[in-house]
């Protein structure tokens, strides 16, 4: 991707960061102009809160000014307004753009949200924070693997119940067993990484299969069962796309071993969880570690909050308190390429919006 920029590149910051990272932004290149006003900015509540407080307003002097500032800019740092709509409307009114960079891994969602054409989504790029996320991702699924090997779920209603059983019930070792981890990008490889430290054997699924050092066994997505038939565990990073839709299905679950670990910290679309639960109920799925679901926020009625063996996470599993300084890190990495006529990384597909 070349800039066409000769001289100056301004960037104007979109979401909620603090001033010393915006700084940080500032100190790639002399040529960038980067636009900041925290005041038009809704405060975060948490760390990593890109979306900020939802009661805060503009004043319609704040709001124009916002939106004067974004349409002056040829990279954004966030959507704006860190949504759909606001990705739309930006798209429509500064025809300077070059490029977007996501706070999230995921943005093709966001993107595909957005309703903008073909045509229009060829005018600029972007790009997501993918593996920015992928440590605590796979920090997290490794508590997931550990929650099932080790009972946590039934040891945490024991103790509520103060009950100390009289038969003692052995737990299941990590070490030796298998892991399936389906999407072997950058999060699945940090999986795998953390998986194969603590003695796992690791096989997984990648769109494009081909051998990967350490991995024992590649395949594509129809191989998936296959690999299923030995795992003890499985770890799901997959995207949502209409290619993924669904694919841990009855028949899938089925193929899995009596007890298997499932975790996902994928998209909650991957999974039907119709038939997760009844794999659940019938024994083939041992535990279950969620941080993702079909709908989001988990409807109140979902079966999903209350069954003895699974564990119910907000999507709240990627973040961390480093994650705006690890983000604008990747950001400013990313501008430095930019700026020298690079190819940009982590680049949404605009086909199949991942």
């Amino acid at each position: 991707m070349m800039n066409t920029m000769t001289t100056k590149t301004t960037v104007a910051i979109a979401v909620p960061l603090e001033a010393e990272l915006v700084e940080r932004i500032r100190a790639v290149d002399p040529a960038v102009t980067v636009l900041y006003e925290p005041d038009l900015l809704p405060p975060e509540r948490f760390p990593a809160d890109h979306a900020g407080d939802p009661h805060f307003t503009r004043t319609p002097e704040q709001e124009e000014r916002y939106w004067n500032m974004l349409n002056k800019a040829d990279v954004l740092y966030g959507f704006p307004n860190e949504s759909p709509a606001g990705l739309a409307r930006i798209a429509g009114s500064n025809p300077r753009l070059q490029w977007i960079h996501a706070m999230a891994a995921g943005a093709g969602g966001a993107v595909k949200a957005s309703g903008l054409d073909q045509e229009t989504l060829q005018k600029f790029k972007v790009t997501t924070s993918a593996g920015v996320h992928a440590l605590p991702l796979a920090e997290f699924a490794a508590l997931g693997i550990f929650n099932g090997f080790k009972r946590s779920a039934e040891l945490a209603v024991d103790q509520v119940a103060k009950v100390w059983p009289e038969l003692r019930t052995p737990t299941r070792l990590v070490n030796g067993s298998t892991l399936v981890v389906t999407g072997l990008g950058e999060i699945g490889l940090e999986t795998a990484r953390i998986a194969r430290a603590l003695g796992m054997k690791v096989s997984g699924t990648k769109r494009n299969v081909e051998p990967i050092d350490g991995i024992e066994e590649v395949a594509g997505n129809d191989g998936l069962a296959g690999l299923l038939a030995t795992a003890d565990a499985v770890v799901n990073t997959l995207p949502g796309t209409p290619y993924t839709e669904k694919l841990f299905n009855r028949e899938v679950f089925a193929a899995m071993k009596p007890g298997t670990v499932f975790i996902n910290v994928g998209r909650g679309t991957v999974v039907d969880e119709d038939a997760l639960l009844e794999a659940l109920d019938d024994g083939q799925v041992g535990y279950a570690c969620l941080d993702v679901f079909a709908v989001e926020p988990l409807p109140q009625d979902s079966p999903l909050w209350n069954h003895p063996r699974v564990m119910v996470s907000p999507h709240t599993s990627a973040l961390s308190a480093a994650e705006n300084r690890l983000i604008a890190e990747r950001f400013s990495s990313n501008l430095r390429t930019f700026l020298d006529g690079g190819e940009l990384p982590h680049l949404v597909d605009t086909v199949h919006f991942y």
